[in-house]
């Protein structure tokens, strides 16, 4: 069997919440013959909601959302079973900028967006499709802030749903998903142990969450860096400490951005860097660590090991892994299957409702409604047979009651 029908039967037996969902709907076909572009990481588990889209009557065109997550066997996959694929891996951003051109020359109805690059480039500059358009699913907190940016400045011009905001995503995937697998590819990458190790966490949203609460159980003596002082007095209750970056830069051993702001690790903090410092970004886009103040005050670089960049800094070595780009999927397979099972059943159902409601929503981001939610959370509950109470006819009264 060929790596990439592999790595899809290997999924396709684990992800059982969107199996369960696509049994379901396909009788209804609730996509039939709706053009829907998926622009997210192409690796083998979103290969498989691009097969389940398409098993629910969907016109699928895929791309990548990253030059160097896509995996180009999934590609090659994907072709076999029948669907259009623009993507491949790549250091070229024109060639990725290419491809989500020919993605978007498809005219979508719906568009299925990681850190919204399809639906940034619609509204910029294929404005001609917005006709076309129904709405936007978006899947993680990057893209969520461009499209409100969008909508605060009057420009979202089609219905968006912020899947990434749905409970059963950033829960478990922004959390549980970001948090393990960023050390499986920390890990993989470097060979190193992260026991005894100072490891500094840069932003502790629910991704940053999870990236110390993994690490911390790895044995890492944990630094929580922030801007937000509830969100960096709850690190210290969660019994992590707590600095500026400026110190936090000298005594660090790895480094793990997960803010979605720029410029996070950059020129002042690489000067005072350890030997042998880590560096690495579990953020959308590859601007948190500072690629460019690297390149400047740096005497040489070469690769240290596959995925990683070793500059020579004032005499001290650091290490970048992936370029800076998304650690655990431009050099590893990204989130557990089980964990995007969840997601990407936020992302079916959040398709079928635009299919459904476009007509009726308004040009404005929306939050998935509850009931997509609890659909997601009661499956997966049953596919491990566990069991919860309801309330009462008594209880409902009283929790309504003044």
């Amino acid at each position: 069997m060929e790596i990439g029908s592999a790595k899809l039967e290997w999924v396709a037996s684990r992800m059982k919440v969107i199996n369960k969902l696509v049994d379901k709907y396909q009788s209804e076909s609730p996509l039939r013959g709706i053009r829907i572009a998926v622009s997210v990481h192409l690796e083998a588990k979103t290969g498989y909601l691009a097969l389940s889209l398409a098993k629910l009557g969907g016109e699928v065109f895929v791309t990548g959302s990253n030059p160097l997550s896509t995996q180009d066997e999934i590609v090659s996959e994907l072709r076999h079973r029948g669907l259009t694929v623009n993507a491949q891996r790549t250091h070229d951003v024109d060639v990725y900028k290419k491809n989500l051109q020919l993605t978007l020359d498809s005219k979508p109805n719906i568009i299925i967006d990681d850190g919204a690059d399809l639906t940034i480039t619609v509204h910029q500059e294929r404005k001609e499709l917005l006709k076309d358009l129904w709405g936007v699913c978006e899947e993680t907190t990057t893209g969520v802030k461009r499209l409100r940016a969008l909508q605060n400045e009057k420009q979202l011009m089609v219905p968006a749903i912020a899947v990434n905001d749905a409970q059963t995503k950033y829960l478990f995937d922004n959390r549980y998903g970001t948090g393990q697998s960023v050390w499986d590819s920390i890990t993989r990458n470097t060979n190193l142990n992260i026991a005894e190790k100072r490891v500094v966490v840069a932003g502790y949203g629910w991704c940053g969450k999870g990236v110390a609460m993994r690490a911390k159980g790895l044995g890492a003596r944990v630094i929580v860096t922030e801007v937000d002082p509830i969100k960096a007095l709850e690190a210290v209750m969660d019994g992590f400490d707590v600095m500026e970056m400026n110190e936090a830069a000298k005594i660090g051993d790895i480094f793990v951005t997960t803010t979605g702001n720029t410029d996070v690790i950059r020129k002042e903090h690489f000067e005072v860097m350890k030997d042998g410092a880590i560096l690495s970004n579990a953020g959308h886009f590859d601007v948190e660590v500072s690629v460019k103040d690297l390149e400047i005050i740096s005497k040489s670089k070469r690769e240290a090991r596959p995925n990683i960049t070793e500059y020579e800094v004032n005499g001290r070595h650091l290490y970048l892994i992936a370029d800076g780009r998304l650690v655990n999927l431009a050099a590893a397979d990204g989130h557990p299957v089980e964990i995007m099972d969840l997601s990407f059943s936020v992302q079916l159902l959040s398709a079928i409702k635009i299919a459904k409601d476009h007509k009726k929503m308004e040009n404005k981001v929306y939050s998935v409604p509850q009931e997509i939610d609890y659909e997601i959370a009661q499956a997966k509950l049953d596919l491990l047979g566990i069991k919860i109470d309801s309330l009462t006819e008594k209880q409902r009264k009283y929790l309504k009651s003044i």
